[in-house]
């Protein structure tokens, strides 16, 4: 029972987490209205190549990734530096 209960508070904070993106990053974009399904299917289930160095995290996205300009978006109002 406790496993369920666990799953359950993952499941939920990812929710929370996909809405909060989608209120904040994703307001000037085509996935505004989308569903959580939806900006999970089109957005974060991407493929890249990620690289970690000691002060940043780079993400390289193949060049004909239909979404790369939403993305772009969201990374740039999440950006707080």
């Amino acid at each position: 029972m406790a496993a369920n209960q666990l799953r359950l508070w993952f499941a939920s904070m990812a929710y929370v987490l996909i809405e909060a993106t989608r209120r904040l990053a994703l307001q000037a974009t085509d996935l505004a209205d989308a569903t959580c399904g939806t900006i999970r299917r089109k957005l974060f289930k991407i493929g890249a190549l990620v690289t970690l160095s000691v002060r940043r995290i780079k993400f390289a996205m193949a060049s004909g990734c239909p979404y790369k300009a939403v993305f772009a978006t969201a990374h740039r109002a999440l950006d707080t530096t």
